[in-house]
C-alpha cells in the first residue's frame, strides 16, 4: 500500500501496474541478534538462525497496544491451542465466549509462540487480511504458512527482540541506504535527528565520513514508501 498510494488494496484497477517490493533492508542491529526481530512499524519479522535469515509480513496492535519494546523469550509452544479471552478484551466484547476451542474459530490459528512477558504471543490466525494491518489486542499476527514453518524452526528459549523502527539505515560498500516506513505511534519527535545518529553509530567504529541528501531524506521521511533508496556515501581518503 505504502509503494502503491492512491490503489485500492482490496480492488485494484483492471490493468493497473503495480510495485511489489522484494527488497528488504536489514540492519547490522539485526543481524547481530541471534533469534527472532519483530520490528513493529515495519510490520516484518526476523528469525536468525546460523547463516539464515527468515522474513515474514506480520499483523500489530491497534492503536494503543502494542508490545513494549524489549526482550523476550518464548516460554512456551502449543499446536492447537485453545483461546481464553481474558477481561480486556471480553470487556470490549462482551459476547465472546469464556473458551474458543481450536478450530477455524479460533483467532489464534494453529501454532502459537508465548512470550515472556505479559499476554503477548507469536501466533497464527484465522483471519489472513489481517497481516500487514494493524489488527490485534498487542499480539503478533502470522499467515498460517509462515507460522506453521516458524513454529518447527523455534525452539524453546528462543530470545524475541521486539523493537520500534520505522527508519532502517545499512551501508554496503561505500553507499548508504534508508528504508522508510511510517511512525504510526509518532514515537519520533525528530526523525531526521533519529537518522543522523543511527548513522553516526555506524561509522563511528571506522571513524569514516559521510554525505547524506538531507533533502532526498525528508523527502521520504515525509512520504514513507517502504521501499530501499540510496541516500549517501561514505567519503574514504
Amino acid at each position: 500500500m505504502l509503494a502503491n498510494p492512491g490503489i485500492d488494496p482490496w480492488v485494484p484497477p483492471p490493468g493497473r501496474r503495480i510495485l511489489v517490493p522484494c527488497q528488504v533492508l536489514i540492519p547490522q542491529r539485526f543481524m547481530k541478534f541471534k533469534g527472532i526481530v519483530v520490528n513493529l512499524p515495519e510490520m516484518r519479522l526476523y528469525y536468525f538462525k546460523k547463516n539464515k535469515v527468515f522474513i515474514a509480513p506480520v499483523g500489530i496492535g491497534e492503536k494503543g497496544k502494542l508490545p513494549f519494546s524489549g526482550i523476550y523469550t518464548i516460554v512456551r509452544k502449543k499446536k492447537d491451542p485453545t483461546w481464553y479471552p481474558p477481561p480486556s478484551i471480553r470487556k470490549e466484547e462482551p459476547d465472546l465466549p469464556k473458551i474458543v476451542p481450536p478450530g477455524p474459530d479460533n483467532p489464534m490459528g494453529k501454532y502459537v509462540l508465548y512470550l515472556s512477558r505479559g499476554l503477548f504471543a507469536i501466533h497464527g490466525t484465522n483471519k489472513v487480511y489481517s497481516i500487514g494491518r494493524r489488527s490485534t489486542h498487542g499480539c503478533i499476527r502470522l499467515y498460517p504458512e509462515d507460522i506453521e514453518e516458524l513454529f518447527y524452526q523455534v525452539p524453546l528459549g528462543t530470545r524475541v527482540l521486539i523493537t520500534y523502527e520505522p527508519y532502517k539505515l545499512a551501508i554496503e560498500g561505500n553507499k548508504i541506504f534508508i528504508q522508510c516506513y511510517p511512525d504510526v505511534e509518532n514515537k519520533i519527535k525528530d526523525p531526521l535527528l533519529f537518522i543522523i545518529k543511527k548513522l553516526e553509530k555506524l561509522t563511528v567504529k571506522t571513524g569514516a565520513d559521510y554525505h547524506i541528501n538531507l533533502l532526498e531524506i525528508q523527502k521520504f521521511l515525509k512520504n514513507p514508501d517502504g521501499l530501499i533508496h540510496k541516500i549517501g556515501n561514505i567519503i574514504k581518503d
